[in-house]
């Protein structure tokens, strides 16, 4: 694990430069402010200095935040009425008692107001209370009711900010490995974009990578940075709306955002990685070794050159032959078929090409033990 605050910091230190430059109406901010309920106080660090940079913007910039699935409610709502005096509205929770609505912020361009309606993270659990009419409130019911309960008025310019799992008539968002974990299974948590379509725009969080749906009217800007390997392609960028008058379609333009170190994915022998110098060494990297003989502590050799590594794998012969005996198929060999592995035998062997070590006994006891536990033969 590598600590990211400076890779956070200069991105930050973007986004205000570039809120300098573009001087937007407002800024929105579409939840997922952490990536955990309880950040690390260098993170709320992190973020202060962030929001004071954004504040300190002379004319004001209004600051429009939600909450997202990985904010603490509580911890994120601190200070939140201090912080609309300075034009920095921080919303948490969804309405939860039947007087309360949600938080509408409204401003005015040339072409006249606009109504900004902040709608945080929300399950149907959190609002059930104010539908005891309904059995079985599913999230694209529970959303569609808190809206209709708004009775907004789509004559007027609307712009949604949310954070949710939106489809378009069952076409999902792209959506990259470390998100596919948070994704509930079955998609019982997708909201079909017909809910928010009378809505001017909606700046909707919760998707990693930058995308549209309905014409662009609903966007996912994405992360600042790049979390895992499998956003390696990701362009990360900030989304810059322009609304004119009713009726129009948004203008969109993203203004790129330069990471301080990438990540990237890098495959080939230890001797070309080793060579290579088509790539920032300094970049976050995944190493793929493709080298068919045993290497020693591969990765010390590796760390030399590359001093950001986030994993070492190993793609050859040898180990697809494991992995296809872990996974119980037969694999042809020049002389014929080869007998499968028991498990614990394919998972001595695979330990010792990885760590270039036999497993301990007492190692192979715990193995022998999940081994046993998981109902496999062990012999």
């Amino acid at each position: 694990m590598y600590n990211l605050a400076q890779e956070q910091k200069y991105i930050f230190e973007q986004i205000v430069e570039r809120a300098l430059e573009y001087r937007p109406d407002v800024i929105v901010i579409a939840g997922d402010i952490y990536d955990k309920s309880v950040p690390s106080g260098e993170a709320y660090q992190l973020f202060d200095s962030f929001l004071n940079s954004l504040a300190g913007i002379e004319p004001t910039i209004p600051i429009l935040i939600i909450a997202g699935n990985h904010d603490n409610q509580e911890r994120l709502q601190y200070a939140s009425s201090f912080l609309e005096r300075h034009q920095i509205y921080i919303v948490t929770k969804p309405p939860q008692e039947g007087e309360e609505y949600l938080k509408k912020v409204t401003m005015s361009d040339s072409f006249g107001e606009v109504d900004f309606y902040l709608f945080p993270f929300v399950k149907p659990g959190y609002i059930r209370h104010l539908f005891p009419e309904e059995d079985l409130l599913s999230y694209e019911r529970a959303y569609e009711l808190m809206l209709n309960r708004e009775k907004i008025d789509f004559e007027r310019r609307n712009v949604l900010v949310a954070h949710q799992f939106f489809v378009n008539q069952g076409k999902k968002p792209e959506c990259c490995d470390s998100e596919q974990m948070s994704l509930n299974v079955g998609g019982v948590d997708s909201i079909d974009i017909r809910v928010v379509k009378d809505f001017d725009y909606v700046a909707a969080g919760h998707i990693h990578g930058p995308q549209t749906f309905e014409n662009g009217r609903v966007r996912y800007c994405g992360t600042p940075l790049k979390y895992s390997v499998s956003e390696e392609l990701h362009k990360k960028s900030i989304t810059l709306v322009t609304l004119e008058e009713k009726g129009k379609e948004p203008m969109i333009e993203t203004i790129p955002l330069i990471p301080l170190h990438d990540v990237r994915r890098l495959r080939g022998s230890l001797d070309e990685l080793l060579q290579t110098k088509e790539v920032s060494k300094e970049d976050y990297v995944s190493i793929t070794l493709t080298d068919e003989k045993e290497l020693y502590r591969p990765k010390d050799v590796l760390s030399e050159v590359y001093p950001r590594i986030l994993e070492i794998t190993v793609d050859n012969s040898r180990t697809r032959n494991i992995y296809a005996g872990l996974q119980g198929f037969d694999m042809e060999a020049e002389e014929g078929m080869s007998k499968l592995q028991s498990p614990l035998d394919a998972f001595r062997e695979f330990y010792q090409l990885m760590q270039q070590q036999p497993l301990s006994e007492s190692e192979e006891t715990v193995i022998v033990e999940i081994l046993e536990n998981a109902g496999g033969d062990v012999s």
